[in-house]
């Protein structure tokens, strides 16, 4: 075990051979920490916190009472294989969030970005990619093998099926449930999801510039407009908008390979 001296660990804390525990960290009190984690400098475990697995925890994340973090995946097909989860710096993990590691069929990795906000109870599981300054609101659950790119915001109560991926900067309304893959700026509704339109809202807190978010607003129009499969509508709008870095986001996110479908607005 390697403990920094500035490191706080509560007397009714936990911390088990082998952890490595980083300068200024505070672990409260019921908090139990195993042998295979690390936790990065002013990492806070409120009380009654589990990290367990192979788990390292970037700089200055705080974790809210009774999160559960690094255990094992919610799989099957999991037979205690040595996989990791790597949570990111400065995120908020609040009470009840529980975050798996990968599987081996997975990649053997679930990653978690910067600067996240995990609400009460939301769930990341396995093999997940998951941005910078994701928002996952109260209750959200996130399948299996799913990507979450940076800036994407999830309303409560929604979820991701697995192996889906969402592009950044999207916004998924609450209660949604998201069965396809949603291009980077849109926003979702519905039972079952379907294309509203574009997260313009995000993207001017962002400071984007407005021409850029007007060549968006033209591409989209013609992306589920247009003649012809949506992959060649996506291919020509990438010549023809080649210099707006938003279109060049979703149009690189449709033609990616996936092995889910795309969401799209109704009756297109």
């Amino acid at each position: 075990m390697s403990v920094h001296e500035t490191a706080e660990i509560h007397r009714l804390a936990i911390v088990e051979d082998g952890a490595v525990i980083g300068a200024n960290c505070k672990i409260g009190a019921f908090s139990v920490v195993g042998p295979e984690v690390t936790l990065g400098d002013g990492v806070e475990l409120k009380s009654h916190v589990a990290v367990a697995g192979w788990t390292t925890v970037g700089d200055g994340t705080v974790i809210f009472p009774f999160a559960s973090i690094g255990h094992a995946p919610q799989d099957l097909k999991f037979g205690g294989e040595r996989t990791k989860l790597e949570i990111g710096k400065r995120n908020s993990i609040r009470e009840h969030v529980t975050m798996n590691p990968g599987t081996e069929g997975g990649g053997g990795l679930t990653k978690v970005g910067d600067d996240g906000l995990y609400m009460m109870s939301s769930h990341i599981g396995h093999d997940c990619i998951v941005g910078d300054r994701v928002i996952l609101a109260n209750n959200v659950s996130v399948g299996g093998h799913c990507v979450i790119e940076d800036h994407v915001i999830l309303g409560a109560l929604s979820g991701v099926h697995q192996f889906c991926r969402i592009g950044r900067g999207a916004m998924i309304g609450g209660l949604t449930a998201v069965v396809a893959d949603v291009i980077p700026y849109g926003t979702v509704l519905g039972e079952r999801a379907s294309l509203e339109g574009l997260n313009l809202v995000g993207l001017k807190r962002r400071g984007t510039e407005k021409n850029e978010i007007n060549g968006l607003r033209s591409a989209f129009k013609l992306l589920f407009n247009g003649t012809g499969s949506l992959r060649e509508r996506a291919a020509s709008m990438q010549m023809e908008y080649a210099s707006n870095a938003l279109v060049q986001d979703v149009t690189d996110f449709i033609l990616a390979d996936s092995s889910r479908h795309l969401t799209t607005p109704k009756g297109s």
